[in-house]
């Protein structure tokens, strides 16, 4: 790169958007996908709240992705291990920000269950 130009094989990806919601355990949870070059990001909840942020990518050193807690309360283990199956299941960066309360282990479940169904349904939003 000369003159501060830029390289013609520089990724000119633009940041997409996908949302949707589905009604579970008689709740409306929101989802909302942005889909960044190599990897995505992944907000959960039912308000617009942003309580905490996981981050997972893939390691060469371990069969299990890396995945750790940027931002939020590291006794809520739910983001961090929500991000890491996703990073095994796409080998992508996984960011996830898991908004909802803990109380119920089916409702868990039941989201990461409408997470893997859109990713089926359209695998060019993550």
């Amino acid at each position: 790169m000369e003159n501060g130009e830029c390289s013609s094989q520089a990724s000119t990806e633009s940041i997409s958007v996908h949302d949707f919601s589905e009604k579970l355990l008689e709740q409306v949870v929101h989802f909302h996908v942005m889909k960044l070059s190599g990897g995505f990001l992944l907000w959960v909840g039912t308000s617009p709240v942003l309580s905490n942020l996981a981050v997972s990518m893939d390691s060469r050193f371990d069969s299990m992705p890396l995945s750790t807690l940027v931002l939020g309360d590291s006794s809520d283990t739910t983001p961090t291990s929500l991000a890491q199956r996703l990073t095994k299941k796409t080998k992508k960066q996984v960011f996830v920000s898991y908004n909802l309360p803990v109380t119920d282990s089916n409702l868990s479940m039941l989201v990461e269950n409408r997470i893997k169904k859109e990713m089926e349904l359209h695998p060019d939003k993550f």
